[in-house]
């Protein structure tokens, strides 16, 4: 039994490959004699199906530039994938050729069969994705608009996230991610985040990013190569992907369906919190007692609950590991922390905490918020881009269809750009000849760029810049030997790439500063007279 399976298994999937040649045929076909960028030997019918990497993948792909230049290529049963490895050319093709350059690849197991093509991140280009942009857009495209709307609310967060910091530092990473949730929820949907122990919407979220990151990395699933795998009968060895996209569905779904019906009971009970949401919600209110159709108010309301979800999913993430990442530099690079804080002393003093109105006077402080960005990027393979249209570049075809991706890591980690790429140096970007500040990278390209980007950049600095001021961060005490140790410098793959988890210790720089950060501190769980909507949104 087990070889005819064998046989059947093979017969299937020369049929399937066969078929999918043919189809892919047409879409890849050209009058252009130009070659594609350079890159490894594609092999028969396969391509480079084996030059795929299984983790890791800007690791994998830095090895091209000094084989192949600054862009390369390779082929997988038709697809073409360019590999950018230059700032230049990213800008030349994602900014300066927007019109063509803005869409994405249709990803059959991580944007169909998990949902998240309903998504900002990997919406194709249209016009569902500009009313997703638009409306985002407005809220916080600006930083005179975040300044204006959210400086107050992201100063309350980050004291409250330094407060459970030094009630209880061991559990660093669960604090830094209830200050990303409780910044962006309150903003999105006006949630309320619980102050003390688990928070259900936060961890529906967390779970649900997992699954964004491993169900949309290259190459990680057959059926993004062979979509026609989705159609395979369940019983068929190797479809158990099936399944795993079902559960993931069912978690994104719940994550975008929650804090929407909890918005709009609120609304209903006229307790709602303003919010995203909410404003939208009331305008499309007004657009059904204006008469508007009801196929238009159904996409309305789908692009209200997907951009608000998306502006969880699009922010949280990312924030998280770069704030984590932070907190890991100042271990292992001590002496920029003293530097850091020195000029907080200088300009600050010790009796307070700084706000988003000293920034300009804290340039080093600054410079670290730069340098954690550049040092290990929180997406390192960015998002894949897809051209519309034909295109040439410097001599090499790129044909319609074909998926883009800029190696966000190598270029900054270019010696050709940045002295020393592997050493945190946030002088780096002061003095008479400054190198490029890598935040022109970490947050897209043209079109496609975060439009909550200007709310990520004030909510890390206030976070940074405020724990420098508070905490001394050091090395972790081994309790075997009772000695400091150096904690392992170790990111995990993904699309968004987190630091494994580690061990340090932080406490008040001074017993002045100590009271600072407790002050208000009793009975956190209702801090400014506020409390949770967790139970609420548990009841739903």
């Amino acid at each position: 039994m087990a070889g005819l399976i064998t046989i059947f298994d093979v017969s299937l999937g020369l049929l399937a490959l066969y078929l999918l040649k043919l189809y892919l045929s047409p879409s890849t076909k050209s009058t252009s004699n130009l070659p594609l960028p350079p890159g490894p030997k594609p092999r028969p019918l396969i391509g480079n199906l084996l030059d795929l990497p299984k983790e890791y993948d800007w690791l994998h792909w830095a090895k091209h530039k000094p084989l192949y230049g600054p862009i390369s290529s390779i082929t997988v049963f038709g697809q073409t994938l360019i590999l950018i490895h230059s700032p230049t050319i990213a800008l030349s093709l994602f900014e300066k050729k927007s019109s063509i350059y803005s869409s994405r690849p249709t990803l059959t197991f991580g944007g169909q069969m998990c949902g998240w093509e309903n998504s900002l991140a990997l919406q194709p280009y249209g016009h569902r994705f500009r009313s997703y942009r638009k409306n985002i857009y407005q809220l916080m495209g600006t930083k005179a608009s975040v300044l204006s709307q959210f400086s107050e609310l992201e100063e309350k967060e980050t004291r409250r996230f330094l407060r459970r910091v030094l009630k209880d530092p061991e559990m660093l990473r669960e604090h830094v991610r209830r200050w990303a949730g409780g910044i962006i929820l309150r903003i999105s949907h006006g949630y309320r985040v619980e102050q003390v122990g688990d928070d259900p919407l936060v961890d529906l979220a967390d779970e649900a990013l997992v699954q964004f990151s491993l169900s949309t990395t290259p190459g990680a699933w057959l059926v993004d190569v062979m979509p026609f795998l989705r159609y395979a009968p369940d019983w068929l060895p190797g479809t158990g992907f099936k399944r795993t996209a079902e559960r993931w569905y069912k978690t994104l779904c719940e994550l975008a369906d929650k804090p929407h019906a909890f918005v709009k009971m609120q609304m209903a009970n006229g307790t709602a919190t303003p919010s995203y949401t909410s404003a939208l919600l009331e305008k499309l209110e007004k657009a059904r007692n204006d008469g508007v159709d009801a196929e238009t108010l159904r996409e309305e309301e789908f692009v209200i609950k997907w951009s608000a979800a998306s502006l969880y999913s699009g922010g949280a993430d990312t924030t998280v590991s770069a704030l984590y990442g932070f907190y890991l530099a100042m271990v292992l690079f001590p002496h920029i922390q003293a530097r850091a804080q020195a000029e907080i002393d200088a300009v600050i003093g010790g009796d307070r905490l700084p706000t988003l109105a000293d920034r300009e006077r804290l340039p080093y402080v600054d410079a670290v918020l730069k340098e954690v960005l550049r040092w290990n990027p929180v997406a390192p393979m960015g998002l894949p881009h897809v051209n519309t249209e034909d295109d040439v570049y410097d001599g090499y075809f790129i044909p319609k269809g074909s998926i883009l991706m800029a190696n966000i890591w190598q270029i900054t980690h270019d010696p050709e750009t940045y002295h020393d790429p592997f050493e945190f140096k946030p002088e780096r970007y002061l003095g008479e000849n400054p190198e490029p500040d890598s935040h022109t990278l970490n947050f897209g390209f043209g079109r496609r760029i975060c439009p909550g980007k200007e709310l990520a950049d004030t909510s890390l600095f206030l976070s940074i810049a405020q724990t420098l001021a508070a905490f001394t961060i050091s090395k972790p005490i081994s309790p075997e030997t009772g000695e400091e140790y150096t904690p392992e410098c170790h990111y995990q793959t993904g699309v968004i790439s987190h630091p494994k988890e580690y061990r340090c210790r932080i406490g008040p720089r001074s017993e002045r500063m100590r009271r600072v950060v407790e002050e208000g501190m009793e009975g956190d769980e209702g801090v400014d007279g506020e409390g949770s909507d967790a139970k609420v949104l548990k009841e739903l």
